[in-house]
């Protein structure tokens, strides 16, 4: 495994350059911050995207739904295109064409495969456990039929790149004299208490993994 992902025409980046990363350690660590995404693929010649969650192990992203989904059939042995982006801030200049954002964001390229139904189970366990640590342990097992109506596909790292902003405006040095305020609003995600299903058992109370739940690796 290489320590960068691949350079290529369609995965670096045409303006702001110095913004791109290749590095496995950035693109990885993007990939944990943010589980929600979107993968684009192509039905009969139309461009779809569709939101959904991934997770990351190793050098491999997956993401999962219905066996019956026509995104994943379409996806699976195909290209797609797989992006996850995260919003650290609204950046405000001194003029409307400097205005921008702060953000942490990671695009992939490649072939989706589709993982076997052998792998499946430990997968949908994975899924599970890097969102809630240690959660599938007290769960049912799936079904039969709940595996069979599940599709995951497995996209390797390889070609791709991240892409960062961070820091305050960048105006043109004449407008720096201006009486305008400028700068960043910050952006976080702010998890908020557990509800309870008003169907719990008497007695129940939220786990450590649910109390604890922090959104992402950042």
């Amino acid at each position: 495994m290489t320590t960068d992902l691949q350079k290529t025409d369609r995965s670096r980046l045409r303006r702001s350059h110095n913004r791109g990363h290749f590095d496995r350690h950035t693109v990885n660590a993007i990939l944990d911050a943010q589980p929600m995404c979107t993968v684009g693929y192509v039905i009969d010649g139309k461009p779809y995207v569709t939101p959904t969650l991934q997770w990351r192990e190793g050098n491999t992203v997956y993401w999962h739904g219905s066996s019956a989904s026509r995104a994943l059939k379409n996806s699976r042995d195909a290209e797609v295109c797989l992006s996850v982006a995260i919003l650290d801030g609204f950046v405000m200049a001194r003029s409307g064409m400097h205005h921008s954002l702060n953000t942490r964001s990671v695009t992939l390229f490649g072939t989706a495969r589709q993982v076997s139904h052998e792998e499946k189970e430990e997968k949908l366990c994975n899924f599970i456990n890097h969102l809630f640590p240690g959660r599938s342990e007290i769960l049912r097992p799936n079904s039969e039929q709940e595996r069979k109506a599940t599709m995951i596909l497995a996209l390797d790292i390889e070609e791709g790149s991240a892409k960062i902003r961070t820091g305050p405006p960048a105006d043109d040095e004449e407008d720096y004299d201006l009486p305008i305020w400028a700068g960043v609003i910050p952006v976080t995600t702010t998890i908020g208490a557990p509800i309870d299903d008003p169907r719990n058992l008497d007695g129940l109370t939220a786990p450590d993994h649910v109390t604890g739940f922090k959104y992402g690796k950042n």
